[in-house]
């Protein structure tokens, strides 16, 4: 009740609403090594809306998918996209994707799918999801990370818990006036915009 987000409908220009690739978890994964293939699928609501295969080499990964957007027809896609390394501070080298868009070009640790190819998020002009937020929307996020921490029940109307066991009274009376003060901005705003 009253929590963040409540009664909104998301805006799909957002990389949280976006189909993406991120190269951290393949090299955590062992993906990167040259010669290794693996595959993937995405799917919405348990029904498949795109499959896709990957082909690794030393500088580049080679992408085979077909997606199908809005009950479309499915279209296949064949491209490399770039690899880049940076030398990490205690050894090693860390992976990142070169942007396939024409002339973006840039190092990039996350590509996004729209449109049938991939690109970095400033290719797409996508917006992290708190970039798209109201200011009440901010206020009551950041009230409901301190209920979390509290242990309360999410949604900046429902009442207020108690102590959590363990936890410094100092602590306790410290979140406590956080929390307030997140919630009377936030009720504030609304009050301003409606």
């Amino acid at each position: 009740m009253g929590g963040y987000g409540s009664g909104r409908q998301g805006n799909s220009e957002t990389t949280e609403n976006s189909i993406s690739i991120d190269i951290r978890n393949w090299q955590r994964n062992g993906f990167l090594q040259s010669g290794v293939s693996f595959k993937s699928k995405w799917t919405i609501h348990d029904r498949t809306i795109g499959k896709i295969n990957f082909n690794t080499g030393r500088n580049k990964v080679s992408l085979n998918y077909a997606t199908r957007i809005k009950k479309g027809d499915w279209v296949n896609q064949i491209y490399d996209i770039s690899l880049q390394t940076t030398p990490c501070h205690y050894g090693g080298e860390r992976y990142w994707f070169t942007c396939p868009a024409s002339n973006c070009g840039r190092r990039v640790a996350l590509l996004y799918l729209c449109e049938h190819h991939f690109a970095c998020r400033k290719c797409y002009k996508l917006a992290y999801p708190s970039q798209r937020e109201t200011e009440w929307d901010r206020t009551a996020r950041q009230a409901d990370k301190i209920r979390e921490k509290l242990h309360w029940e999410p949604g900046i109307l429902n009442g207020k818990g108690s102590k959590p066991k363990g936890m410094h009274w100092k602590t306790f009376e410290r979140l406590q006036v956080e929390h307030d003060a997140y919630v009377n901005q936030s009720l504030g705003a609304i009050n301003i915009y409606t």
